[in-house]
């Protein structure tokens, strides 16, 4: 695997969120949880947050007046450009043979709020150029130490993000039973869920959260499970393909072929299949016996694509 190396400019932790970090010489990572201390560790994929040096720098040269830590930035690191990086590659922190190890889960967020720095610049970095981290390997990091990048395998299992439309499973009224339905059968068959979110029926959260997981978690393949019919609250189509660059469509026409051999009312799904970037999503119907078919149809042939997708194969053609 090809190897990059850093090191640590910055250690920056606060115990509260929202406000800017200070910085120390040394902490604590724990293995699942992030820097002992500080607010944003947890059991979730965003639990360290760093920045490159070099963009820090560039945006001073334009006259921002930061420091470390003022982007509420964990790490700051230098010599490599993490915004560059993949998600899945692992930055190896310290000497020795015991090192930390983090494992890069998404890119870029987005902003909450205008920070003091974003209302004297106009603008705030860390939205677009912030790298986050899951702890996979625990210890203590201080200033200076190097860092190794070692880039995920091409081979690596198919990270996927399942998205439920459903206004009253959002709400509470009623229990999702279509995730995790969704997921187990994903995960026989050797996918990673990397996130399940369920959202109600609005264009505006689907919007936000496909081109999230796409852009931001680089998942291989987003499922959307419902809003593919014909009521008007059934918006799941259009905004997919809102936000995709290239149709797709064999596969949501062979999810309709097959299903018509079940019910005849499968002429009436809507749903769409593209590609944004290098994420394929692909829309589902919202009941877990269709989840279940339908992905029973799909599953073995949508494996070469998302090789393709990720640059694993270069051909589609038979020898």
């Amino acid at each position: 695997m090809e190897r990059t190396d850093g090191k640590i400019r910055a250690i920056c932790i606060s115990d509260k969120r929202g406000i800017e970090k200070k910085e120390v010489d040394s902490a604590v990572l724990v293995e699942g949880e992030g820097i002992q201390g500080d607010a944003h560790a947890g059991k979730w994929h965003r639990q360290v947050s760093i920045l490159s040096g070099s963009r820090v720098d560039d945006f001073n040269r334009r006259g921002a007046d930061v420091k470390s830590g003022d982007f509420g930035e964990n790490i700051v690191i230098d010599g490599v450009d993490c915004i560059l990086l993949p998600v899945g590659t692992v930055l190896t922190i310290g000497e020795g043979s015991d090192p930390v190890k983090l494992r890069i889960t998404q890119k870029g967020k987005e902003c909450h709020t205008h920070c003091r720095i974003y209302k004297k610049m106009g603008e705030c970095i860390m939205p677009r150029q912030g790298t986050f981290t899951e702890v996979i390997s625990g210890g203590t990091v201080k200033k200076g130490d190097p860092v190794e990048v070692e880039y995920p395998d091409i081979d690596r299992p198919f990270q996927a993000a399942i998205v439920i439309l459903s206004d009253k499973a959002s709400s509470g009224e009623r229990v999702d039973e279509t995730g995790p339905r969704a997921e187990e059968i994903l995960k026989s068959n050797g996918y990673e869920i990397i996130e399940t979110v369920v959202i109600p029926d609005e264009s505006r959260r689907l919007k936000m959260e496909l081109m999230r997981l796409c852009d931001g978690r680089e998942a291989d393949v987003v499922f959307t499970c419902g809003g593919t019919g014909f009521s008007p609250r059934d918006i799941t189509p259009e905004v997919t393909r809102d936000v995709t660059d290239r149709n797709a469509p064999g596969i949501a026409e062979f999810i309709r072929m097959k299903s018509m051999e079940i019910t005849d009312r499968a002429m009436l799904t809507r749903g769409v299949s593209a590609i944004r970037g290098q994420s394929l999503i692909v829309n589902l119907p919202g009941s877990p016996k269709a989840v279940e078919e339908c992905l029973g149809f799909i599953l073995k042939p949508l494996e070469h694509g998302l090789r393709v997708l990720r640059g694993a194969v270069s051909e589609c053609g038979r020898r």
